[in-house]
């Protein structure tokens, strides 16, 4: 159901591009109790209504899950209607008329919106679990009306959602990328260098730095191509394209099983199309 080609970063799936038209997102707070849609997570699978296209729960909760109903999230409204999250355990199983697509599958059979709506819930989801109490000194946190941040009434600590950036680079010589491969991916499946900030960096020196950590391999003409959301559970991974400025390859083995330059008329399987990954090889070398 996704297309096979973006015309720019900004429409790859989990953006908020893909779902502004019928999603206005709220802080968490009271929404009048009527009917609405439902974004159910188990895990990373949104659960949708039954046939084609699939649709949102709409309505009361299922039966069998009525129970979570204190547990679920205002999102805000989707097509005008109240729109609310609600996680289950893997556990759980799968109320009459619902099915279960992963939206990190490589062809989740979702709509993009769908798809996306179910990267918000997620997110914000994670962020309601893991915000329960101050990390400086253990009080309960409360939220902040009309926003997504949350107060500690003893200390006084105000705390936000936390989006952990990431740099991810294509690096090329002529004829030639750079593509690594973890041991839990896929088998014969390559991707690209990617890594989370540290201290102090800006996004072209954590490309730079991720790269010859895990590779060996230093790079020059660092070059900021666009974003994606990648909501598992909150990063936000920024693409560049580089140029090779030396070494050889050295294979950081607690990082990775594998890297290496391939030609780029003999490319490896290579990551989906809903990835940043995948469209910096698709749009930045020739022949992909």
């Amino acid at each position: 159901m996704l297309p096979e080609t973006f015309p720019s970063p900004l429409f790859l799936p989990f953006n908020s591009e893909c779902v502004k038209e019928r999603l206005s997102l709220l802080p968490p707070g009271p929404d009048g109790g009527e009917a609405g849609v439902w974004a159910i997570l188990r895990g990373t699978e949104l659960l949708v209504r039954e046939g084609e296209p699939p649709g949102l729960s709409f309505g009361l909760l299922p039966e069998e899950l009525r129970a979570l109903e204190p547990k679920a999230v205002r999102l805000g409204t989707w097509d005008g209607r109240p729109c609310r999250a609600l996680a289950l355990s893997r556990a759980t199983g799968l109320p009459p008329g619902l099915v279960a697509r992963d939206i990190l599958a490589s062809r989740p059979d979702l709509p993009v919106d769908l798809l996306s709506l179910g990267g918000v819930a997620g997110q914000v989801l994670h962020w309601e679990r893991g915000s329960r109490f101050c990390s400086r000194c253990g009080g309960a946190l409360e939220p902040i009306a009309g926003e997504w941040g949350k107060s500690c009434l003893p200390c006084g600590a105000l705390h936000y959602p936390h989006i952990h950036p990431c740099a991810i680079v294509l690096v090329r010589r002529p004829g030639e990328v750079l593509l690594t491969r973890k041991a839990e991916w896929p088998p014969g499946r390559y991707s690209l260098v990617a890594g989370f900030l540290e201290f102090g960096e800006s996004l072209e020196e954590a490309a730079a730095r991720e790269v010859l950590e895990e590779t060996g391999i230093r790079i020059r003409d660092v070059r900021y191509v666009g974003s994606q959301c990648w909501p598992f559970p909150s990063q936000l991974m920024a693409g560049f394209v580089a140029e090779y400025d030396g070494g050889e390859v050295q294979v950081e083995e607690k990082e990775l099983e594998d890297a290496r330059w391939f030609p780029v008329d003999d490319l490896p399987s290579l990551p989906p199309k809903r990835s940043i990954a995948r469209f910096l090889l698709d749009h930045h070398i020739p022949g992909v």
